[in-house]
């Protein structure tokens, strides 16, 4: 990965590659950016900056059989750590060591890819992703051998806000006491779900959205499509390329988020005043339940940001509504009304809340339950 591949971030790349070559790097730093922005693109590139002594952004001048090893993400001085979970091969104690192939294969294909992406690629099902204690222990193993190449050791630590207590207790330590020539890179989407005290040790660099020409741009070279319906995608992808490398690709085997959100807020509707309709609910409640706890989540996300979408198109603004649902019969716009500034903040809470209790394994049909029955008489206050 070179720095010339990073789409945008100009200001960022030119400050990384300065202060590299300068021989100004921090020994802990921490990469803030929503998912798309290439926050975990641009620390490849930087790794391999450092570790093959490039000095431009093309890295065509450095160590070319180092630069060869990053085809690959095989160079032994780079580390990683990311979420995992229990699989069928990987019964108990997950470590990001266990699933190296697999996170090797994702990086290669999508580096813009989110968390959501990593997880169905490990087939998640009904639990977590989280970056345990053992992993700390592999990173103090790691970083306790010389480098291979007797330069910098790079540890880099995807979704670091995933940790959980014992793991942040230890990288702390690490923090406080960094091993020589070693740096660390820590990747979040959510720094304030990392403990402050790690937060305080590492220079903090936030990566905004990517703009809509710079998507555009790079998914009209990508399929060779018209500028307008580049244009389009790129609104719709809202800073995100890695959504708009999905609505690009159009993939027929995505989850049928706008169905479900239609099938229910239909559902919650037509329940004031018809309790047959509760059994609906009920059924469409059991039906979401089915879904992994990190699918149920997205989804809740997604029927925020719709929420989101309605409530603007109701208050006439139109130029800043991105998402069209794909359901016969169904308009934001004859929705838009229902949606206004007397129920708005009690649907975002719902919503808000059913996310919090499903992420600490809260019975899910119970709480999307509860969820939807409020939402029958939210839907309809005036």
């Amino acid at each position: 990965m070179q720095f010339s591949d990073i789409l945008g971030q100009e200001y960022i790349k030119n400050h990384l590659i300065k202060s590299a070559a300068e021989g100004r790097i921090p020994h802990a730093q921490l990469f803030v950016g929503p998912e798309g922005c290439g926050a975990l693109a641009t620390a490849l590139a930087y790794s391999q900056f450092i570790l093959c002594n490039n000095t431009n952004s093309t890295n065509s001048d450095g160590n070319e059989a180092c630069n060869i090893k990053f085809q690959n993400f095989t160079h032994p001085d780079l580390h990683f750590v990311y979420p995992t979970v229990t699989t069928d091969e990987v019964k108990t104690k997950p470590k990001s060591i266990d699933f190296v192939k697999d996170w090797r294969f994702f990086i290669s294909n999508n580096p813009y890819g989110g968390l959501f992406d990593w997880y169905t690629l490990l087939g998640v099902q009904n639990k977590q992703g989280e970056i345990r204690v053992d992993d700390a222990q592999e990173i103090l193993k790691s970083l306790a051998l010389k480098a291979y190449e007797g330069g910098y050791k790079i540890m880099l630590i995807w979704m670091a806000d995933k940790m959980n207590i014992a793991a942040s207790n230890k990288l702390l330590k690490l923090l406080e006491e960094p091993p020589q020539k070693t740096v660390f890179i820590l990747i979040t989407e959510n720094e304030e779900d990392l403990i402050q005290t790690i937060r305080s040790r590492c220079q903090v660099i936030h990566f905004p959205k990517l703009s809509e020409k710079v998507i555009a741009n790079s998914i009209t070279i990508l399929k060779a499509i018209e500028q307008k319906e580049a244009q389009k995608i790129a609104h719709q992808a809202q800073g995100n390329y890695n959504k708009a490398l999905q609505l690009l690709n159009e993939d027929k085997e995505a989850l049928p988020f706008d169905e479900w959100f239609v099938q229910w807020v239909r559902a919650a509707f037509r329940a004031k005043g018809n309790a047959a309709v509760i059994h609906d609910l009920i059924a469409w409640s059991e039906q979401i339940a089915s879904l992994g706890r990190e699918t149920q989540k997205i989804f809740l996300q997604f029927c925020i940001e719709m929420f989101r979408q309605a409530l603007l198109l109701n208050y006439q603004s139109k130029s800043l509504v991105f998402m069209e649902p794909k359901v016969a019969k169904f308009n934001l716009e004859n929705f838009a009304p229902f949606v206004n500034n007397s129920n708005i903040q009690d649907i975002f809470k719902e919503l808000s809340d059913a996310i919090y209790h499903i992420e600490r394994n809260g019975n899910a049909k119970i709480i999307l339950t509860d969820m939807s029955i409020k939402l029958t008489r939210l839907i309809h206050k005036k």
